[in-house]
């Protein structure tokens, strides 16, 4: 058990690496399986989720060398003796589910256990289910959830009933070697979702329609190995913009992704946030103690903002926007309609001092400035421990956060990281 104690109000400043996307790095992780030559992966966040799956391939009998000091890993699936996943290490991360479509593609069957992952509301996995049906897969959900083939795997049109980015990612892996055309109609199309069709593609994959919600895959019998660079991780990338705002700081992020900042630029902009990004040099600057006043509506209508499916704005932000707009002059309302536990977090935030109305547990009102005092808290996952973060940074005073544990299995060396732009944060192991 760890934990983070942090002296407020030091400005976060100077020149932040944005690394790897997590969201990513674990489907392209699972893509291994689908071949028995060795995949490459650059670029890769060395986070607690990413480590679990790593060792959920070992597990498998795949051979796995990571390169720490190069951020890559090197993962070879020739000799797999098993299909079956440790109860444990599924339990560990939600992902686990990921490794059931590549396994029943190349081996025709594969056993999981119940994944674990953060507590922000039921996460179904029926979407998962009803495709490897339509695909002729049996499957059993008593205690573990056995996946079984009798030949191949086939081709079908499916209809997601909901535009799940990790059912999207796994029934797409279970199609590319199943036999015919398999049409995925309202599928997500997040940048981590498109990572993995290009990945695919370039190991001899046939994906059309990469970017939309509507899919093609046609099955081939054997893919190859292929070298890969993970892109950037934008959530990671806005959670740093949000430190720096919220404490008057100056940031550049280096090494982003330009076209993924669309999508965030509203909702920033909604609090008079301002940047510029090179597109050429692939990097954001953020000039310093930014004059954070609420935009409002049309008619001064209260704004909201609201979350959903990619290009919506995403639910992984919603929390650290929402301490931004702890430190805005304004009011608003956001709408969290994924997860029905996301907003749980903001009890923390008000024992801070945070003026927050919620309303129930899709909606809260939130009305700033005001001054943030430091806390003892607890992080309940990774997004609402690093939203907790950002908090206690321009806090008054010192906080403590409880199950730091939590938040670096998304954020790599975070206190690092912060310690580096100015931030006054060190790491308590009991």
């Amino acid at each position: 058990m760890s934990k983070f104690i942090i002296k407020g109000m030091k400005p976060i400043s100077g020149t932040y690496k944005v690394p790897g996307n997590k969201n990513a790095a674990l489907p392209m992780i699972a893509a291994a399986l689908l071949t028995s030559e060795p995949v490459i992966l650059n670029n890769l966040p060395l986070i607690a989720d990413v480590r679990t799956m790593l060792d959920l391939l070992h597990e498998m009998g795949a051979e796995v060398d990571i390169d720490h000091a190069g951020h890559s890993v090197r993962i070879q699936a020739r000799n797999i003796k098993s299909t079956g996943l440790k109860r444990d290490l599924c339990g560990r991360v939600r992902s686990s589910i990921l490794f059931a479509g590549p396994l029943l593609a190349r081996f025709g069957s594969a056993k999981l256990y119940p994944p674990g992952g953060d507590v922000i509301g039921r996460r179904r996995i029926d979407t998962h289910l009803d495709g490897f049906r339509q695909m002729g897969a049996t499957i059993r959900t008593s205690g573990a959830y056995t996946f079984k083939v009798d030949k191949i795997l086939t081709g079908t049109r499916i209809l997601l009933d909901e535009a799940s980015v990790t059912a999207t990612e796994n029934l797409i892996m279970a199609a590319v070697m199943a036999e015919g055309a398999t049409p995925l109609y309202n599928t997500a199309c997040e940048p981590h979702v498109q990572n993995l069709c290009n990945m695919i593609n370039d190991m001899g994959g046939k994906i059309s329609g990469i970017g939309t919600n509507q899919l093609t895959i046609i099955g081939v019998k054997k893919l190859r190995g292929t070298q890969q660079r993970i892109g950037a991780d934008t959530i990671t990338a806005g959670s740093f913009l949000a430190a720096s705002l919220v404490t008057g700081g100056e940031l550049t992020l280096e090494d982003i992704d330009p076209a993924d900042f669309e999508v965030l630029e509203k909702p920033f902009k909604r609090f008079g946030v301002r940047w510029q990004i090179n597109q050429e040099n692939r990097t954001l600057r953020l000039p310093p103690r930014q004059k954070l006043k609420t935009k409002y509506d049309f008619g001064d209508a209260i704004p909201k903002i609201e979350d959903g499916p990619w290009p919506m704005f995403p639910s992984d932000l919603m929390s650290v926007l929402i301490v931004l707009a702890t430190q805005t002059r304004g009011t608003t309302l956001f709408f969290e309609k994924m997860f029905e536990s996301r907003m749980y977090f903001v009890d923390h935030l008000i024992g801070m001092g945070a003026r927050i109305v919620q309303c129930d547990p899709h909606r809260i009102v939130v009305t700033g400035p005001c001054r943030l005092q430091g806390s003892y808290v607890t992080s309940p996952d990774i997004r609402a421990g690093m939203s907790l973060l950002i908090a206690a940074l321009c806090a008054k005073g010192e906080t403590q956060i409880m199950n730091a544990g939590s938040i670096d299995r998304g954020y790599e060396s975070v206190e690092n990281e912060l310690r580096k732009l100015g931030a006054d944060i060190e790491r308590v192991t009991s």
